[in-house]
């Protein structure tokens, strides 16, 4: 019984040793929220508007790259565009800007308009000011609302997860223009 106890002792020191090894190496360790300041996990949702302008002297969405194949897609596929549409409080083009939302789109499906969509959602006014939230999945372009999800944040939004639903408030396409609504539920520190 004595010499059970004794490696017992003996396993359990030499587990917790390596645990504390393992926990902090050369280059990483384990820490608790606190120690970088995190107090409450928060949720807030945010409601904005985006204008596209796709055409015209002074377009904020670009064809960076396509396929050779592209034009003969019938949903673009191979298509890659950038973005960088003004963050809107409302609908109207003269509403209060908040930040910019600039992003990478590419067509990314041979059988519908679904572009795979990384964007980075920077505010410039308010207490969000200096902040992102990055949003990074499937749009599936066509459909009336769509989800895509929240990967990450700084500033405010560090730690940032969530979701944003989407839909197209108004489309133009014979004018080059898109307003599209933004609700975005996010938890943060």
């Amino acid at each position: 019984m004595a010499m059970s106890l004794a490696k017992l002792s003996l396993f359990a020191m030499l587990f917790f040793s390596s645990t504390l090894l393992i926990a902090k190496s050369d280059y990483a360790e384990i820490l608790l929220p606190e120690e970088l300041g995190l107090k409450t996990r928060k949720l807030t949702h945010l409601h904005f508007y985006l204008h596209e302008n796709i055409t015209g002297p002074f377009p904020n969405v670009i064809r960076v790259a396509q396929a050779e194949t592209t034009d003969k897609s019938p949903f673009s596929f191979g298509a890659v565009n950038v973005v960088d549409d003004p963050i809107l409080v409302g609908p109207d083009r003269s509403s209060k800007q908040i930040g910019r939302a600039q992003a990478v789109m590419a067509f990314a499906s041979q059988n519908d308009f679904a572009v795979l969509m990384a964007i980075n959602l920077a505010f410039t006014e308010g207490k969000y000011n200096g902040s992102t939230v990055t949003i990074l999945g499937r749009n599936m372009v066509f459909t009336e609302l769509r989800e895509l999800p929240v990967v990450g944040g700084s500033g405010v939004f560090r730690f940032a997860t969530g979701y944003v639903k989407t839909s197209t408030h108004f489309m133009d396409l014979k004018a080059g223009i898109v307003v599209l609504e933004y609700d975005v539920y996010v938890f943060h520190f």
